[in-house]
């Protein structure tokens, strides 16, 4: 992995290029075509992203929330098989460049683009000017062929990751799944909460999300929880805790299930995911009908994961 074009060796390379958010299954098919077209030349494969999101630098503030860390989509795009990531910097000087610039800039001085493999959505350049018909012009000029591949949907739904978030925000973290590829999850430090969770005889560990983080809309969720290579199912609560007066900002809280013997995870980072959601976020009248509650959530939980345990897995795509 390399962070500017200057540390790129100048050798020939089939190239994709996108924000990568996610690395949900829609940039996978792009990666797969890169990586098997660049098999077929004997040239490397090569995967170009951005840090920080575009929308910071050209509108701060209006920058989606992330599906994955930095550190996470760099794993992924390497994990997908290509030969080398570039983490381009975002800066407004880049923003300026001209469609035909970028190409010179980004693709032919260091990298020696020979194919780009691109959305049919692809934008590029100042204003994003440039799309997928002016790339394959500049890329005739500059001796580069471009492949431009279709978007993939799922359940008659487009596969984005704008329309992963809306599915995040939706609850609907089955259609996530898919759409990803494995669970949504987040990982964070456990800190120290108010401790009400252990004194009705539910404890749970609250987890400090990391900030620009998309988060699941507000709920009661059931999925699996990991510190190192230990790992438990849980009921998962995103929201503001209505029954105890209400939060100002919803909290992240994860009751682990079946823990052998004291569990102290302060410090740690615990990463969760989300696999069913159970219900919406409720307010009760007590917190004897609280327990109760989250009680009839953990059966339930049981019941979906295990379900989803014994489901073959999906194939790799």
């Amino acid at each position: 992995m390399v962070r500017s074009l200057d540390d790129v060796e100048p050798d020939p390379s089939v190239v994709t290029i996108g924000n990568f958010d996610g690395v949900h299954r829609g940039h996978r098919t792009l990666l797969h075509r890169t990586v098997d077209a660049a098999l077929d030349r004997g040239v490397r494969s090569v995967a170009i992203t951005f840090d920080p999101h575009p929308a910071a630098v050209l509108r701060p503030g209006s920058e989606p929330p992330g599906l994955c860390s930095l550190d996470q989509r760099i794993e992924r795009l390497i994990e997908a098989g290509v030969d080398l990531v570039v983490v381009l910097p975002f800066t407004q000087e880049l923003s300026q460049l001209t469609p035909e610039h970028f190409v010179e800039r980004v693709l032919v001085e260091r990298l020696r683009a020979s194919r780009v493999v691109v959305g049919t959505n692809f934008r590029f350049g100042h204003k994003a000017q440039g799309d997928v018909v002016a790339l394959l012009t500049t890329g005739e000029y500059h001796g580069f062929d471009v492949e431009a591949v279709a978007l993939r949907d799922l359940d008659g739904e487009p596969l984005s990751s704008s329309a992963i978030r809306s599915a995040l925000y939706d609850g609907e973290v089955r259609w996530v799944t898919g759409a990803l590829g494995r669970p949504y999850s987040l990982a964070g430090e456990v800190v120290a909460g108010d401790g009400r969770g252990q004194t009705i005889g539910i404890p749970t560990a609250n987890i400090e999300v990391s900030p620009g983080r998309a988060v699941p809309g507000n709920g009661v969720y059931a999925g699996h929880a990991t510190v190192g290579d230990r790992r438990w199912r849980c009921v998962t609560n995103i929201g503001v805790r209505p029954t105890f007066g209400a939060d100002d900002t919803p909290t992240v809280e994860a009751h682990l299930l079946d823990v052998e013997g004291p569990l102290d995870l302060y410090g740690t980072v615990l990463d969760v995911t989300f696999e069913h959601r159970l219900r919406g976020e409720q307010r009760f009248n007590g917190v004897d009908e609280l327990v109760a509650q989250i009680r009839a959530d953990v059966d339930a939980a049981r019941l979906q994961l295990v379900a989803s345990d014994e489901e073959p897995a999906e194939p790799p795509a």
